[in-house]
């Protein structure tokens, strides 16, 4: 279903969906394309994004249809991305539409004096805010629809999903949200966790998945072109119980040595002895972006030579996949 062009004066609000699994580079990609349609932009990792539209149609004297449509072009023609677009008055109304949005890509505008009837037709599992459980018990108890759900008193429906819930179900089912969209960029931290299949005692085991997140890590901060002053380590053991450390680098850093001498320390003061582990967790903070890193003449010829391997071996990454090269100790011995 699709109705006529959101313009609304009391609000238009676009809701972007991205392919899942879409890499983190190209969904910042994406968010630098609806910049250039809005100032108001609120990311959503990993694959979507809100845009306020109502003074992006005063500038650019379009439809908010036209908008989404100019969005698809571009994202289409420079990154080889396509993308479903959802418009309404509220947050509720456009996150739902843009699911309702078949893929590749698409849009879907729903208009402010429909959107109650629009939503009444739906499935209630299709409402958005409605996750998979509150959806069954919904349905348990014959509510199949977001018009049934709409019908029930809100103290109905608090008692099935919880106070806070039911309340917001109740509220989104008759059109009724007031969020608004907040700028916010990709959140300052990147991180990268790992389980073991079994409790682990062994500390070459355990060097070597932490080595592997350092690499995935420094991977990701160097794709995203942005570089780290912290590192969190995170040791999980049986039982549920956690460790949890953070150091500062001594210069801000994306490059795996010195993500590694970091890491290494960090696990040292663990003071592990017969921890049983199961799974491991390194997050990168306060992160900046990496021309704001001051570059230092060095006078360490072994240094500039395996910075300048880093970067060979980053460009084999991503021609060939991560996995196809990186430290010996991170792969398994053959049998």
């Amino acid at each position: 279903m699709t109705t006529r062009s959101t313009e609304d004066r009391q609000g238009v609000v676009m809701h972007v969906r991205c392919p899942d699994r879409l890499p983190e580079d190209a969904y910042r990609q994406v968010l630098e394309l609806l910049a250039e349609l809005s100032p108001v932009v609120q990311a959503l990792p990993p694959t979507a994004a809100l845009v306020d539209l109502r003074g992006a149609l005063r500038y650019h004297g379009a439809t908010a249809r036209r908008l989404a449509e100019v969005l698809r072009v571009r994202a289409i023609a420079r990154l080889g991305v396509d993308v479903r677009v959802g418009i309404g008055p509220t947050v509720t109304v456009a996150a739902t539409a843009s699911a309702q949005v078949p893929g590749p890509g698409g849009v879907l505008a729903v208009d402010a004096e429909q959107a109650t009837g629009w939503l009444a037709r739906l499935p209630v599992e299709a409402l958005h805010g409605i996750g998979p459980r509150q959806a069954a018990v919904l349905i348990d108890y014959g509510i199949h629809s977001v018009a049934l759900l709409a019908a029930i008193p809100p103290a109905t429906v608090q008692r099935l999903l919880g106070g806070k819930a039911g309340r917001l179900a109740t509220d989104r089912a008759r059109g009724v949200d007031p969020r608004s969209v907040v700028p916010r960029a990709l959140p300052p931290t990147a991180a990268v966790r790992c389980s073991f299949d079994r409790h682990t005692l062994d500390g070459a085991t355990v060097r070597a998945a932490l080595l592997d997140l350092v690499v995935q890590l420094g991977s990701r901060l160097r794709g995203r072109d942005q570089a780290a002053r912290a590192l969190t380590l995170t040791l999980k053991f049986a039982g549920r119980s956690t460790w949890e450390k953070t150091r500062r680098l001594r210069e801000p850093s994306a490059h795996d040595e010195d993500l590694r001498h970091l890491a290494y320390q960090l696990m040292d003061a663990a003071g592990l002895q017969r921890g049983r582990l199961t799974g491991l967790a390194l997050k990168a903070e306060d992160l900046i972006a990496a021309d704001q890193v001051a570059e230092q003449i060095s006078l360490d010829a072994g240094r500039e030579a395996r910075l300048v391997a880093e970067t060979a071996i980053d460009r084999v990454r991503d021609k060939f996949g991560a996995g196809v090269i990186g430290p010996a100790a991170v792969y398994r011995r053959a049998s």
